[in-house]
Order: structure tokens, then sequence, then C-alpha cells
């Protein structure tokens, strides 16, 4: 792996780990497109944590409120609403590779995230702040995110729509997505980094200066995109992803079933 492209990774992380388009269905597109085999473990696991860097920058209050008072109900509501991705994710991690990379797959997924942001700008009355979140809440802003584990279908978008569809006002639908989002991308670094452990033999020799640009690129992007998206949520403007998300679903479409180059 060469600098320019360790750079373009970095990016293409930073940019689609956050705003609604879903980072593992343009990984997998990415891929298709230019002929690139998955990134080395090591890799992955290092423009992971500069997402994570750039999320914890944003949010940096909450987390220190949290460690702080580590027994407050806002840490429960998070664990509450983290279950049901694990459980998801146990059951669906055998079917991740056989079942949900196809064009089709990935083409409707895109397409279904569209609509869920068109959704969420409906949504422009809740009145709920964190100290009004439920225990219900959390777990279906859950149930949200569990539905986002397979790819092509947006993390935040489904979580962001969850919580607004539950009456969250958009600033603290947008936090409590994204405190679940630390959650969530720790968990993934925890399980490629367990994975490089298992299983030497996947660990590539990638040299230094690519892991550091690919650090501070997806770490530099996500700051940035992070700040998008919430200035975004706040004007009610998420729906400009959804014609984005159609054309490339569109794009995949007629791929799948005329060209047949890439799936």
């Amino acid at each position: 792996m060469n600098l320019l492209q360790a750079i373009i990774l970095g990016i293409v992380q930073g940019i689609t780990e956050f705003l609604p388009i879903s980072s593992s269905g343009h990984l997998i597109v990415l891929q298709r497109v230019f002929g690139m085999e998955e990134p080395a473990l090591t890799f992955d696991i290092v423009v992971h944590l500069g997402t994570l860097l750039s999320i914890a920058a944003v949010f940096w209050a909450d987390i220190v409120a949290i460690i702080k008072k580590p027994f407050s109900k806002i840490t429960g509501l998070l664990i509450v609403g983290t279950i049901p991705a694990v459980i998801a994710g146990f059951f669906l991690r055998d079917v991740m590779e056989t079942h949900f990379r196809t064009g089709i797959w990935l083409a409707a997924a895109f397409t279904l995230t569209g609509f869920l942001l068109v959704l969420a700008d409906r949504f422009t009355t809740g009145q709920k702040e964190e100290r009004d979140i439920t225990w219900f809440d959390a777990f279906f802003i859950g149930c949200c995110q569990a539905l986002a584990i397979p790819p092509g279908i947006s993390r935040s978008g489904t979580t962001i729509t969850g919580a607004l569809t539950r009456g969250l006002k958009r600033e603290t639908a947008a936090r409590f997505s994204f405190l679940l989002a630390i959650i969530a991308i720790t968990g993934a670094g925890v399980l490629e980094t367990a994975e490089v452990v298992r299983d030497g033999a996947r660990v590539e020799a990638i040299g230094i200066m690519p892991l550091i640009f690919g650090f501070l690129a997806a770490a530099l992007v996500g700051y940035i995109c992070i700040r998008l998206l919430l200035a975004l949520i706040k004007a009610c403007k998420l729906r400009y992803f959804s014609f984005y998300l159609w054309g490339l679903a569109v794009l995949i479409f007629v791929d799948y079933f005329f060209v047949n180059h890439f799936f």
C-alpha cells in the first residue's frame, strides 16, 4: 500500500463512517470498481482509530461527563442501545460475507437508506432532551442500529431516524447516535484486533508512513463530516444524501442486470 492509496482509503473511511451513506457498503463498491483487495487488518484498525479520535474530539465534553459519572442514566441508556447490535452481529456474522455483498443487495440497501433519510427530515417537532430518553427509546434506537449491520444500510441514518421517531430533539438524536457510534467503532476495533492476533497470516507489512497518513486522513475528514452532519440535521437536510444514494443504487442495478462488470 502506497501513501496515495492510504490517504484515499482514510478519506473514504472518514466520510462514510459518519455521513449517512454506509461505510461498509462503499468499501465493497470501491473494492469492486477499483479492483482493490480488502485493506490489511492492521490498516483497517488504524483508520478506525482515526475516526474514533474525530468523534471523541467533537463530543469530548459528553465523554468526560460519562467518565466522571459512569453509573449515570446515560451510561445505562447507551448499554441498552448497544445490546441489540451485539446480538444481531453475533447471529449475522457467518452470513455477512455470502448474502450481503451482492450488487442487488447493496442497491436495495442504499435505496432503503435514502428513504429513511427522507423520513428523518419529516420529524421536526421532537422535544425530548437527553434527560427525557426512556429505556424503551434507547432499546428502539439500538434495534435500529442493529438493522444497519449489513453493508449498505447506514448506521447513523438508522439510529438518527429511529431517535427522531421516538420524539427526540434533532440535536439530542444526533448526539445519542454518535455516542452509540463510539461504542460501535471501539467494538469493531477490538474484534479486528482479536482477528489480527488469531490470524497473523492476514497481517500485511504496510509500513509506518501509510498507517500515519491513513490515520490522519480518517481523523481530519471524519471531524469535518461530523460537523457537517450535525449542521444538516438541524437544518432538516438529510434528504440531500438520499439523492446520492438513489443515484448510486441505480448505477449498481444497471450494472447488475445489464452490464455485469462489477457485480
